[in-house]
């Protein structure tokens, strides 16, 4: 089965390389990279599979077929209202750093759709699995804009107050998502609890950005902080917030 991967970055080839390590034959594109064209990779392939930074996802998707199945592995996206003229539509997300995939480390991530699990499950890469698209996909955003002021709150894991941040955020992740349509037991997954569990801390560039901003409030990053990406979308109305979502209205009180 022919493959194309958007996106040759990081998480990209991790994934890529899980799924050429099954046999399948794989086509990368990168919208950094000169190469051939994006409707030649997409047309040659049965499934693609999307792992593009969220900021050129807008871009990509009116090249994409609306009817050949879509792997959305990219975080960061708020919700699934860009994909809903597409007819095939899974989506992967969790607690993975890429090198640890690549390392072949034991990652579960979750899944909404059973041939994603299929495609992906090795002995060291297992899923949990929801039909919530929008669920998991806010989840991926949510995470990243939590890490952000768990570093600017210079919150250290497994400490009391990091361990009562998770817990008390994961709450609020919770009225979020039923609020936006979403089920709130999707936080209780790999891709909520799991990925707020490994994204407030080092090595994860947006705890490390919030870090950095905690010590030096003039700082502007050089590399795209993805939780920055999507508090911007969400100061922008792209979802809505319940009155009650003190832990979200502190960090948009704090970064303008």
């Amino acid at each position: 089965m022919k493959i194309a991967i958007l996106g040759a970055g990081a998480f990209g080839t991790a994934l890529g390389g899980v799924l050429a390590e099954k046999g399948y034959d794989i086509d990368y594109y990168d919208p950094k990279l000169e190469q051939e064209r994006l409707e030649d990779v997409v047309e040659r392939a049965e499934v693609i599979v999307l792992a593009a930074p969220s900021k050129a996802v807008p871009h990509l998707l009116p090249h994409l077929p609306k009817i050949k199945p879509l792997i959305v592995a990219t975080k960061g996206l708020l919700g699934d209202t860009m994909f809903r003229d597409f007819g095939d539509l899974m989506v992967i997300s969790g607690p993975g750093f890429a090198e640890d995939i690549k390392a072949g480390k034991n990652t579960r991530l979750t899944a909404t759709d059973n041939r994603a699990i299929d495609m992906f499950t090795t002995d060291y890469l297992t899923f949990d699995l929801t039909d919530d698209k929008n669920g998991v996909l806010l989840c991926g955003s949510l995470k990243n804009v939590y890490a952000i002021l768990a570093g600017l709150l210079g919150l250290k894991r497994e400490t009391a107050e990091w361990m009562k941040f998770i817990g008390d955020t994961s709450i609020e992740m919770k009225e979020i998502l039923e609020l936006n349509g979403a089920k709130p037991s999707t936080v209780d997954l790999a891709c909520g609890i799991g990925d707020l569990k490994l994204t407030c801390g080092y090595p994860s560039r947006n705890y490390e950005y919030g870090d950095i901003l905690r010590k030096n409030p003039e700082y502007e990053p050089t590399n795209t902080v993805e939780g920055l990406t999507a508090l911007r979308k969400i100061k922008r109305g792209e979802i809505q917030i319940p009155e009650d979502a003190v832990i979200l209205k502190d960090l948009l009180a704090r970064i303008g």
